[in-house]
């Protein structure tokens, strides 16, 4: 049975679609083909990388990405995870089906801190937050 693909869209591809990512990645790889991109490509966010093998999961190996350098066309599913990226998502491919999840920013949130310590409660929230969801991914799917 060919695996579901799914990408997970963001701004800039760096932080929460790329935790989306290897959350999805380590929770249910066997049944999704996982890809993350961005409306542009900003580079792997280091606290965000922390924050996902603070858990066990290594998104080192993943790269930002723009949409258009992936086969969309093969999608079945783009998973907007902020709101400008939910805006902003070009036209896609007919068949291939929308779901907006929001979550925080949490370098906007982080925005304030000080130093990386004061930073990473935000990253590890947001993270969080992503696993909660995609723990019931089928549930967020048509």
């Amino acid at each position: 049975m060919a695996k579901t693909k799914l990408l997970f869209l963001c701004s800039g591809n760096s932080c929460r679609s790329q935790m989306a990512e290897g959350w999805l990645r380590h929770l249910r790889g066997d049944d999704f083909e996982v890809f993350s991109a961005g409306i542009e490509a900003h580079g792997l966010n280091p606290l965000a990388l922390r924050a996902m093998r603070e858990v066990g999961v290594d998104i080192s190996q993943q790269r930002s990405q723009l949409l258009q350098d992936l086969p969309v066309a093969e999608l079945d599913y783009v998973l907007s995870v902020c709101g400008h990226a939910d805006k902003h998502c070009p036209d896609l491919p007919k068949g291939v089906l929308r779901v907006h999840l929001g979550f925080e920013d949490p370098p906007k949130l982080a925005a304030n801190a000080s130093n990386d310590e004061q930073a990473m409660p935000h990253y590890r929230r947001v993270r969080d937050q992503i696993k909660q969801q995609l723990q019931d991914i089928d549930q967020l799917l048509p």
